[in-house]
């Protein structure tokens, strides 16, 4: 099960139609296409495993100057030596947090192959099915937002969560708009992007609290943990913490430790892999913590189906009227994947699986 090639096929990704937007300051969907990636190992005996990135220049260029030297040769199974192996890489350059679990996914990707069995039950399958959240794109008014609510109830979602504007006196005026409109029995989250300083968070935190909201995710960049812990001190909501602190699992514990936390964030996008989403979960498992899945994708439907203390699969809507992702059923549910592997979106499946045939 050597090594013996690290190759990048590049992509294409549709541009969203119509396209969206995020809160003031964030850039939202491109206008046009835009290029990804397929970091692809290949062992001597010809099985692959695949891993897929958005940011197909800058993973083009790490799989050449780093990572086809830092991997051909080893063996594949050595997942936990190798995923050491991609840290020690990060010492020297510090990779962007996304490239950091991409080998970790790929290998994980090519034991399910080998096995001929989905990733989640090589983890070790703590369900088949999980409720999706409905996650919003950013709307223009506090009416289009009820608007949208009220299409993921009818379509089966049971919890929405809000990406709102970052202006903290508009959002907690419409999260307490979209908590009168949708009633007392629907969850209801929000997500401020790292959008505010701590008067700011404090505010919007503590009418997101008086509104019964879930959780507070992320409303300040994650540099000092410290400001988080005044955070969950002045607030009575509970807050989601570490979705893209750098350090991943490692400062995690740091976060813990401060008290500031009720849920964190783990992720193979920004955790390190699946392997570092598993560190986090059983982290925050052994605090009795709950430690929500970011994003949606493959890699994120087999680390709901693995982690025992989550609470839902994340499914972004990003459009009025809105359209949903495939793997959502008609209750709003998300079943386990079956196919072998971790698996890619269907769109880079598809480019994929033409180039490889031409």
């Amino acid at each position: 099960m050597r090594i013996v090639e690290v190759s990048v096929w590049p992509v294409v990704i549709p541009a969203a139609r119509p396209a969206f937007r995020w809160r003031d300051g964030l850039l939202g969907s491109p206008d046009g296409d835009g290029t990804g990636a397929v970091l692809v190992i290949t062992t001597e005996d010809g099985v692959q495993g695949r891993a897929f990135d958005p940011h197909g220049a800058i993973v083009g260029d790490i799989a050449r100057r780093l990572l086809a030297e830092a991997l051909v040769g080893r063996d594949a199974a050595d997942r936990e030596l190798l995923w050491h192996a991609i840290w020690e890489l990060d010492r020297i350059e510090e990779l962007p947090i996304y490239a950091l679990g991409l080998v970790d996914v790929a290998l994980w990707d090519m034991a399910g192959r080998r096995a001929g069995l989905p990733v989640h039950e090589l983890m070790g399958t703590f369900r088949r099915s999980i409720a999706a959240y409905a996650s919003t794109t950013t709307f223009a008014t506090v009416g289009e937002f009820l608007e949208v609510a009220d299409q993921c109830l009818e379509r089966g979602f049971t919890a929405i969560k809000l990406h709102a504007w970052g202006d903290a006196r508009r959002d907690a005026e419409l999260a307490c708009a979209l908590r009168e409109h949708v009633g007392d029995k629907v969850e209801l989250m929000y997500d401020g992007s790292a959008g505010f300083d701590l008067a700011d968070a404090v505010y919007l935190g503590r009418a997101l609290g008086d509104a019964g909201y879930r959780w507070y995710e992320e409303p300040m960049r994650e540099f000092s943990i410290t400001a988080y812990r005044w955070l969950s001190e002045r607030v009575s909501i509970p807050l989601l913490v570490g979705e893209t602190s750098d350090g991943a699992h490692y400062n995690m514990g740091d976060f813990v430790a401060s008290g500031c936390a009720t849920y964190v964030r783990t992720s193979a996008r920004y955790k390190g892999g699946l392997t570092g989403a598993l560190r986090i979960a059983h982290l925050a498992d052994a605090f009795r913590l709950r430690a929500e899945v970011h994003g949606g994708g493959p890699e994120s439907r087999h680390l709901c189906m693995a982690i025992a203390n989550t609470t839902y699969y994340e499914s972004l809507v990003t459009s009025n009227p809105i359209v949903t992702e495939d793997c959502i059923g008609p209750d709003g549910a998300v079943v386990a994947p079956t196919e072998p592997g971790v698996g890619l979106p269907d769109v880079v499946e598809e480019q994929l699986d033409q180039a490889t045939r031409s």
